[in-house]
């Protein structure tokens, strides 16, 4: 006998009961969901902003990306990396075809992504190097994960609480070039770890000559390059790779979020310089390349040619200039369709104020720090774009007026 099909409160109420208090979880209940648009078991129709913090590439249910998991699903859903599997043989090929790297490591996530980018630098350092070199350079203001080792790796003093000891070993630069060069030419350095666009720590992007320059140096000093691209992957910012806007070839990438399109899947992508420095015994993942994971990501990776990604520059440009005319709007920042908003501080509006009211009309939307933060669909709809846009001018408008 199948289940009674839960209300909203009820929903609420079991989570309330049985999950870890670890998330301060927006009153919405999702249930199904077709393109950029979900359902509550009420029935309430919400547009989607956020597609599950830059996971669904292609928004709720995808066709093609529900037959591929599911298919798969139906062959083999794991045998573990003792053996061999075609969708994550292919996903590897795919990746480092449209990204220029040698070889790929697969994982469950983004921090866990990010921990085998510092385990490889670390382990580059010391093969050449011995105990000489271990630190590596992160920016303030930065986020990597949230195992213990990524959040000492953050950039972010609110994050360095509570569990320590943290692992030693990261020292955090401003975002600029003396910053980042004193720590760069130390003797203990081993690499850097960057992400292009700063997500969590509010949607800050690095100027393309700071890449250029940290390029530049760490292939001077024998140093490793990694670019975390856990956020801004896989189609994100309009290019396959957001490092791919600046001409520059990091050593290390990491990716995970809207790779695997709704699945946990998380990729070390290794360049030529590091392509042999994991060998057997020195790293694993009991699910990583699980091959269900890695046929959705092949329905999410296989699309993304030069037509499409063009498409989503051609949607950034459009939902930008549509926020940039709300009145209330006084900035923008971010790249492609990773979008932070600035309102005008004048006007004192909160940030959870808007995500709240816009939540009440049909909008969901994030944060980060004190920005608004958007994340939709890569093939998001034009009418989407435009529905979405017009209730936060809505609500601007309200919220500003009470004021």
């Amino acid at each position: 006998m199948a289940n009674k099909a839960l209300t909203s409160e009820e929903i609420f109420s079991l989570d309330s009961n049985y999950v870890t208090k670890t998330y301060a979880r927006s009153p919405v209940a999702l249930v199904r969901g077709e393109g950029a648009v979900a359902f509550d078991p009420e029935g309430r129709r919400f547009i989607d902003f956020g597609s599950g913090i830059g996971v669904n590439s292609f928004g709720f249910c995808d066709a093609e990306y529900v037959s591929a998991v599911t298919d798969q699903l139906s062959a083999i859903q794991h045998c573990s990396n003792l053996y061999y599997t075609e969708p994550c043989a292919r996903l590897a090929e795919l990746l480092c075809e449209k990204s220029g790297m040698k070889r790929v490591f697969f994982g469950n996530s983004g921090a866990e992504a990010n921990e085998g980018a510092i385990k490889i630098i670390r382990k580059y350092a010391h093969d050449r190097y011995g105990d000489e070199r271990s630190m590596i350079v992160t920016l303030k203001n930065s986020f990597h994960g949230r195992t213990i080792t990524t959040l000492a790796a953050t950039g972010q003093d609110v994050f360095h609480t509570d569990f320590g000891p943290f692992p030693a070993g990261f020292e955090y630069a401003d975002m600029d070039s003396d910053s980042i060069l004193a720590l760069l030419s130390r003797k203990d350095c081993a690499g850097i770890l960057v992400e292009t666009v700063q997500g969590e720590g509010g949607v800050n992007a690095v100027p393309g000559e700071l890449l250029e320059l940290i390029d530049r140096v760490t292939k001077e000093n024998d140093q490793l390059f990694a670019v975390d691209e856990v956020q801004t992957g896989c189609g994100r910012t309009g290019r396959f790779f957001s490092y791919q806007h600046y001409g520059i070839k990091p050593d290390v990438v990491t990716a995970a979020k809207g790779l695997g399109g709704g699945l946990p899947i998380g990729a070390v992508l290794v360049g030529e310089r590091a392509e042999d420095t994991l060998s057997p015994g020195k790293h694993g993942s009991t699910f990583g390349g699980n091959p269900v994971c890695c046929a959705g990501a092949l329905s999410v990776v296989g699309r993304m040619d030069e037509a499409f990604l063009a498409d989503v520059r051609a949607r950034a440009d459009k939902m930008r200039a549509l926020l940039a005319a709300i009145p209330q709007v006084a900035s923008l920042s971010g790249l492609g369709l990773m979008i932070g908003v600035t309102l005008d501080p004048a006007l004192d509006i909160k940030t959870p104020d808007v995500l709240a009211a816009c939540r009440e009309r049909g909008l969901l939307v994030l944060s980060a720090k004190t920005k608004i933060r958007m994340l939709p669909p890569l093939n998001i709809s034009d009418e989407a774009i435009e529905d979405g846009s017009r209730i936060l001018a809505e609500v601007c408008a309200e919220l500003s007026a009470a004021k």
